[in-house]
């Protein structure tokens, strides 16, 4: 059997959310299948070391690099096409749910969210409308579907007319590299980054819809209402910094507690979770949102939204906010700093909620997608 993936997104060092899903199950997938061979296919030249993949595993380059919509139109409609046409595979796994026109193959498309569906405001021009127009049709093309959280495979049933038993449900994991560290460990990370003291922390790509303005004022509002110096560390790249952000940070009288860390090794945000008072991580919208099981696994309590999916993945392990509302996050955080048997009680919830995630459940599940594909 010959199986073609989608692995577009897989840019060493840049692996994030569609990236590590694609990464993690297919490390795991491939080598439990080494009966089948897999065809992974980049839009640029990727050597074959560059990924420590199994010997049933070989790379192939499509031209051109595909970075903007008119060369995602070139890539998707056009070339990947025919180049999965001209080589007869069995079935074509895409994980970031882009799937090419009259495939002579099955194909399982991966959707992890519809977020330029609900928040079209925070993509540019181009890329919305492509994704808008683009998303229904890829939807349709797809033999099957798989996502990430129930609340995903909903919004996508009424969104695109899906019916939901054609859409299956492959949960997130997390990097085993997140552990807890040791009290030494800790104390040493709080030395170097926070002059010894506790902390909060954001884990993500800043971009309007992880709502990191909502969470400054509620540090503000947290820091006006107490004596102690507690600081917020900010674990991700500046990707997008619009002027109304800049402006929100600028107006802050404890902006010198806010520390910007840039982008972190997932060996660097294990510890730096590690030594959190409470993951602080409070999306307005999310297909699933790995930093809460990275917290679950670091043992650390967990402040986030009671939006889209982050009630489903957290369950009770969590404090759950409206991420609009300042006073209720910065109520959240007061909490976690003043009670300490309450973040203890979150740690311990914490532990058994990050029993029904892994990258092994989720690589037998994605399996499961396929097979049921396959027969389809």
């Amino acid at each position: 059997m010959k199986i073609a993936v989608n692995t577009r997104l897989l840019v060493p060092d840049k692996m994030d959310g569609i990236a590590r899903f694609s990464y993690e199950t297919l490390q795991l997938i491939t080598r439990a299948h080494p009966e089948i061979q897999f065809t992974f296919i980049f839009d640029r030249q990727v050597e074959q070391n560059t990924f420590k993949f199994p010997e049933n595993v070989s790379f192939v380059t499509v031209s051109p690099p595909a970075r903007h919509p008119v060369l995602w139109f070139v890539w998707f409609e056009i070339n990947l096409k025919r180049y999965i046409n001209q080589n007869n595979f069995d079935l074509f796994l895409s994980p970031e749910g882009w799937v090419p026109p009259k495939l002579n193959c099955k194909s399982l498309a991966v959707i992890h969210d519809l977020n330029f569906e609900h928040h079209p405001e925070h993509i540019i021009w181009s890329h919305r409308r492509y994704l808008q127009h683009f998303f229904p049709k890829f939807a349709k093309r797809a033999t099957r579907i798989a996502t990430v959280s129930e609340y995903s495979k909903h919004d996508i049933s009424s969104t695109y007319n899906v019916p939901s038993r054609e859409i299956d449900v492959v949960y997130n994991g997390a990097n085993e590299v997140f552990n807890p560290a040791s009290i030494e460990k800790q104390l040493e990370f709080k030395e170097r980054y926070t002059s010894k003291n506790d902390f909060f922390i954001f884990i993500g790509t800043i971009h309007p819809r992880k709502n990191l303005e909502h969470l400054l004022l509620a540090f503000e509002d947290f820091k006006t209402r107490t004596t102690n110096k507690t600081k917020l560390l900010i674990a991700g790249n500046k990707k997008w910094w619009p002027s109304k952000l800049e402006k929100t940070f600028q107006s802050m009288n404890f902006k010198v507690d806010v520390n910007f860390m840039g982008r972190l090794s997932d060996e660097e945000l294990s510890m730096a979770l590690s030594s959190a008072l409470a993951l602080t991580y409070l999306p307005y919208f999310e297909g699933f949102g790995i930093p809460i099981l990275e917290a679950f696994q670091t043992e650390t309590a967990v402040i986030t939204s009671n939006a889209t999916s982050m009630p489903e993945v957290a369950a009770d392990a969590a404090i759950l906010c409206n991420p609009r509302n300042v006073s209720e996050i910065a109520n959240a955080m007061e909490l976690i700093a003043n009670q300490p048997e309450k973040r203890a009680s979150l740690i311990e919830k914490g532990k058994l909620r990050k029993q029904d995630f892994s990258w092994k459940i989720s690589a037998n599940l994605l399996w499961n997608s396929i097979e049921k594909t396959l027969k389809n």
